[in-house]
């Protein structure tokens, strides 16, 4: 998978020293990736002592990990992409080298209409297998439009978040903070399903 990866990436790392219990892990991962190929490679920043380049990238959490181009895609992996995450880290890097996310004609015409800023949210387990499946459709439409970030969230390293989105099953993605549904749909639902989060008939949450 590396090997097709045609345009540089960078792994934009950020931890704490203290407070964070996988941290090391997290960076110690990015950078043993960073050796298989010579388009990867790895920037480590502190999140307290680095604040202000963790307001650049809009980092409030650690562990986390930026996978960058020639541009900031705006995707996030909060957590140790170990396990079947392991697989969602890589489709992140092969989406962000091709700077191209091979959605489909009539996708990008749907996504072309979204004018506002869309937060997407896709809490994930890295014992379920299904999970990279939402996660790389997910990508694919930050790819898309710059005005859409995404945040892939390990549900057990950040269990209060996830109890705050009500988080039951996986993969459940989250809109705008609001609206939410779960499983790896296919790119055509997942992508209504959004629209449907961004169309002002869901009503935000409270929080």
């Amino acid at each position: 998978m590396l090997a097709k990866v045609p345009n540089p990436v960078r792994l934009v790392v950020f931890t704490r020293e203290n407070e964070c219990q996988y941290c090391k892990e997290a960076a110690a991962m990015a950078k043993e990736i960073a050796t298989l190929s010579d388009r990867l490679s790895v920037e480590i920043f502190d999140l307290q002592k680095d604040s202000a380049k963790a307001a650049e990238y809009r980092v409030d959490k650690v562990p986390a990990i930026c996978v960058v181009g020639d541009k900031d895609y705006g995707i996030h992996y909060y957590g140790v992409p170990a396990g079947f995450e392991f697989t969602s880290l890589l489709t992140l890097i092969e989406l962000v080298g091709r700077r191209d996310s091979g959605l489909k004609p009539e996708s990008r015409a749907k996504l072309a209409g979204l004018t506002s800023p869309v937060g997407l949210q896709v809490f994930v387990t890295l014992t379920c297998p299904v999970c990279p499946l939402a996660a790389g459709v997910a990508a694919s439409l930050a790819i898309e439009r710059d005005n859409i970030t995404l945040s892939i969230i390990d549900t057990a390293e950040f269990p209060q978040l996830a109890g705050l989105y009500n988080v039951m099953a996986v993969p459940r993605t989250v809109v705008n903070r609001g609206h939410s549904f779960e499983g790896a749909l296919p790119e055509k639902r997942f992508i209504d399903e959004v629209l449907r989060g961004t169309s002002g008939l869901v009503a935000p949450a409270s929080w």
